[in-house]
């Protein structure tokens, strides 16, 4: 989850950032986020139901986070 929210926050740093400008930085760790997501352990396991559970995490991640009691 953690990296899902990651990902999400240098996506919308690249698409808010002028093109040119030090994109490079975050181009590179969006990247390197995206794979860390990809190819994370659990997709390869049984309990995973492929893509639905990739849509669902990047639902999930976008909620707000809750403060717990």
């Amino acid at each position: 989850m953690a990296s899902q929210r990651a990902r999400d926050r240098a996506y919308r740093a690249l698409a808010e950032s002028a093109h040119g400008s030090g994109t490079t930085v975050l181009r590179r760790r969006l990247i390197r986020l995206s794979a860390r997501i990809w190819w994370h352990p659990y997709w390869s396991t049984s309990a995973s139901s492929g893509p639905a559970d990739r849509v669902a995490l990047r639902g999930r991640a976008r909620e707000p986070e809750s403060g717990g009691p």
